[in-house]
């Protein structure tokens, strides 16, 4: 290059340069417009109440914002709450990291959900104050050996691995201090009840941060996402026992794979109140759809919502149809599983979390 040309590159660099960060702002606008017409015009985000979303990436967050009924309860990005089955993925992350990424045979069992520790009850620990308390309530600790090797959605598995991990003995404060120095990314995120698999609790920006530590390479599961994935729907894989989503996605290391007919591949861990985080096939993108509802399938309902402003944001379209069936072909019904509020599994569980916050 000559001097010269090196001369007019210098010129007219920032030109360029502004030009392209024009393009990217207007391109977010675009995607930002899409997403906000799919909240308004889809029938997967309609009658979900108050709720608050948030898309970004490694950097942070690229959009995001509240919507719910005026004088509801409004959700912030700060809002903490009980984040169920969303707590999944977390302890996943601890194990993978305890592991340094090396997982044994047994802990990927566990996280698998094929270790066929399925019985534990998460009501019967609502007044726990260890993890081994927790198990050793009524037959929370026992195994069924027809169901070892085979999919069966439950608690137990990541309770009965905790113990082997050593936080048997551990209150809630050492649970945290435990969990906040495996995992830094975390540190927005705590346990109300001694269950990994469902009794953490967060905000919107807690959770975000640990998706992108996830994303960045900082955590051992960021590098296993997906990995070691198993069929998970009863009748159509093979000795499966039960699945909470009725979507023929596979489930990872304490993660679903949506890698269904019509999906996109995203990793996910829904939880029962309606928390629904996610990252995105490429690992380029995550997000988060919150709320605190006690409607059958809050989690469900979430993610439906959930990955159709992820499909907006992708394409840049507004997503105003149903979802796909099992069999990639449009759902003909519209959004929520409807059911009268506290339904008999996620109230008590709800009520004791509020208790355990207050202090009482």
């Amino acid at each position: 290059m000559t001097f010269r040309h090196h001369h007019l590159l210098l010129l007219f660099l920032p030109c360029w340069l502004a030009a392209a960060a024009g393009a990217w702002a207007a391109d977010t606008d675009s995607r930002r417009a899409a997403v906000e017409q799919t909240l308004d015009r889809s029938p997967l985000c309609q009658g979900l109440g108050s709720f608050y979303w948030e898309i970004g990436d490694r950097r942070g967050p690229l959009a995001r914002g509240s919507r719910g009924s005026p004088g509801a309860r409004q959700i912030g990005a700060d809002t903490v709450m009980p984040i169920a089955s969303a707590s999944k993925w977390v302890f996943g992350a601890y194990a993978a990291q305890r592991y340094d990424g090396r997982l044994p045979p047994q802990a990927v069992q566990a996280l698998q959900m094929q270790a066929g520790d399925d019985r534990l009850q998460h009501r019967s620990c609502v007044r726990s104050k260890t993890v081994a308390e927790c198990l050793a309530q009524g037959d929370n600790g026992g195994r069924d050996p027809a169901h070892v090797g085979h999919f069966s959605y439950g608690g137990g598995h990541a309770q009965k691995l905790a113990v082997g991990l050593g936080l048997g003995d551990l209150d809630l404060a050492a649970l945290n201090r435990d969990l906040h120095r495996v995992l830094p990314a975390a540190a927005g995120i705590d346990y109300r009840s001694p269950q990994p698999a469902g009794g953490m609790a967060a905000s919107a920006n807690g959770y975000a941060a640990f998706l992108r530590g996830l994303m960045g390479g900082s955590l051992q599961l960021g590098h296993l996402l997906g990995t070691q994935a198993v069929c998970t729907q009863p009748g159509s894989c093979p000795g499966a026992v039960r699945s909470p989503v009725p979507r023929p996605w596979h489930y990872s290391l304490h993660h679903w794979v949506e890698d269904g007919p019509g999906d996109d591949g995203a990793f996910s861990s829904a939880g029962a109140f309606g928390f629904y985080p996610w990252i995105s096939a490429d690992r380029q993108l995550y997000g988060i759809l919150a709320r605190q509802a006690l409607e059958r399938a809050a989690g469900v309902n979430s993610a439906r919502c959930g990955a159709a402003l992820r499909r907006a944001w992708v394409s840049g379209e507004v997503q105003d149809g149903p979802a796909p069936q099992a069999d990639g072909t449009p759902l003909a019904a519209g959004p929520a599983v409807e059911a009268a509020p506290g339904n008999g599994r996620s109230r008590p569980l709800l009520e004791a979390w509020r208790r355990r916050r207050s202090g009482e």
